[in-house]
């Protein structure tokens, strides 16, 4: 199920997510979020559930960076999966400051998953860019 475009979404990208759930088969569900947890598009969930999914996506992001920071020579995140009962959850880099997480069923197939994921990133990455957010009240550069 596709949801009308909530304010603040990028409605260009919907049929990108779109495309991404409907190629991919047992793919329930996208959401293309900052990397603070904002929802920018979604395809195939309710507005709040999308709101939920954002904020914990970018919870695991969080995480993943973190591990990085400790562990990993300060590597990027590439991808963090959450293997569940009856359900995968991958939430990878899509562009500076902006992630992607998809929702699929037990029975897909990760490795494509991923790679279409990856794919999808890499066609319109410079267009998935999200500023870092600044401080309410902080003067803008732009002000000064």
């Amino acid at each position: 199920m596709t949801t009308d475009t909530p304010s603040g979404q990028v409605a260009d990208l919907d049929w990108l997510l779109s495309g991404l759930v409907q190629r991919v088969p047992y793919t329930r569900s996208a959401v293309l979020l900052s990397a603070d947890g904002l929802v920018k598009s979604l395809h195939g969930m309710d507005a709040d559930s999308a709101d939920h999914m954002a904020a914990l996506a970018a919870g695991l992001y969080s995480l993943g960076r973190s591990a990085g920071a400790r562990f990993g020579d300060n590597g990027e995140v590439r991808q963090v999966v959450v293997e569940l009962d009856s359900t995968l959850l991958f939430v990878s880099t899509a562009g500076s400051g902006t992630c992607l997480a998809v929702l699929a069923g037990r029975e897909a197939d990760a490795a494509v998953l991923g790679y279409e994921m990856t794919m999808l990133v890499k066609s319109v990455r410079p267009n998935l860019h999200t500023p870092a957010r600044q401080a309410a009240g902080a003067p803008s550069i732009a002000g000064l």
